[in-house]
């Protein structure tokens, strides 16, 4: 993570700016206001990928001399996204300082080994944000990638996972994502970008104080100088002036504050290991339990799956959960989880496979 440290400083690292460089004018007033405010990276969107053709696609390399007046006259360091090996060369010529790759593109791994072959021998610092989809080992891969060419110095970016469902959001967060690929690779800065996931900017606090909660490094904030007006994700972006405003109001916690006493948290640490070690147990009998059921069942030709008794189950326990103040979706997918287990058991007792 040094090469964050260096160019942020002290947590949380901020990264902000346009969706989209529109036009010279609005890219370099945006850019002013934020430099004031102390934030050390501007981005902004030279080529934007979109899911239908006809919308807006970005005003392509010119905005790269947009971006290099930036740097110029506020000092800032640039960044933008780029999807293919011409956009890395044309980003690169150019002075952009970091670079970032999209969830469309992090999800095809043909597209990142391109791009990953155009990197090579470069010491410029890669963001990658999160696939589509909320796949760890794809993620993964797509870091592997850009290591595998000699990049050393790559980050990440959290910016939530695409949903048929109809959401309070524009993407799922997803944290146990984060969290998951945190704890794999907790040696890569790890960014939120609160900005695709809540789709509108009244969420923005709320998510970004999640991110900061949950211990992520940094944040990527869209931030535009007339957001109403903003030729892409118009609803999403913050003025400069509003953008400082919510940053002064989010609350930076420590992992281990040094006037704090571990003593009492250590208690309830063991606490919940010992909790959690009787539950292991009880799940271990459970299924002793679930192989004899599958032996019943095989034995009498009955299928493994009883509708009627799973429905039975879920409802006597999600109102359970409610006699004690439990949040019901939660009780629903643990019992779910075990339930399916225990199927699978049962199936492999019916396949003589245990």
């Amino acid at each position: 993570m040094k090469f964050c440290e260096d160019i942020f400083g002290d947590k949380p690292w901020i990264i902000s700016g346009p969706c989209s460089a529109e036009t010279e004018e609005q890219t370099l007033a945006t850019a002013r206001q934020l430099a004031a405010n102390g934030i050390k990276v501007f981005r902004a969107g030279i080529w934007k990928p979109r899911t239908r053709p006809g919308n807006f696609e970005g005003v392509g390399e010119v905005g790269l001399d947009w971006l290099k007046e930036v740097k110029k006259e506020t000092g800032m360091l640039t960044s933008t996204e780029v999807a293919n090996a011409k956009h890395v060369w044309s980003a690169i010529k150019s002075g952009i300082d970091i670079i970032w790759i999209g969830a469309r593109t992090t999800a095809n791994p043909f597209m990142m080994q391109d791009i990953a072959e155009s990197l090579k021998g470069c010491n410029i610092p890669v963001l990658v944000k999160n696939p589509v989809n909320p796949d760890v080992e794809l993620w993964l891969g797509a870091i592997e990638r850009l290591e595998s060419v000699g990049l050393n110095k790559i980050g990440l970016i959290h910016r939530g996972f695409s949903s048929y469902e109809k959401l309070l959001y524009r993407n799922a967060p997803g944290w146990k994502i984060a969290m998951e690929i945190k704890r794999r690779r907790p040696d890569l800065p790890l960014f939120c970008d609160p900005s695709h996931i809540a789709g509108k900017r009244e969420y923005l606090f709320e998510l970004s104080q999640k991110a900061l909660d949950l211990n992520l490094d940094g944040l990527m904030i869209e931030s535009h100088i007339n957001p109403d007006k903003a030729w892409s994700d118009a609803k999403q972006q913050l003025t400069p002036a509003d953008l400082k405003e919510m940053l002064d109001r989010l609350v930076v916690r420590k992992v281990a504050p040094e006037q704090a006493s571990l003593d009492s948290l250590n208690e309830l640490r063991y606490q919940i290991d010992q909790m959690d070690h009787e539950l292991i147990d009880l799940l271990r009998k459970r299924m002793d339990v679930c192989i004899k059921i599958g032996e019943y069942k095989k034995a009498n030709n009955m299928t493994v799956y009883q509708p009627t008794r799973w429905d039975t189950i879920l409802n006597k326990y999600s109102a359970m959960a409610r006699e004690r103040n439990l949040d019901e979706q939660f009780i629903g997918q643990v019992f779910t989880a075990i339930h399916d287990a225990s199927v699978n058991l049962q199936t492999k007792v019916f396949n003589g496979t245990i």
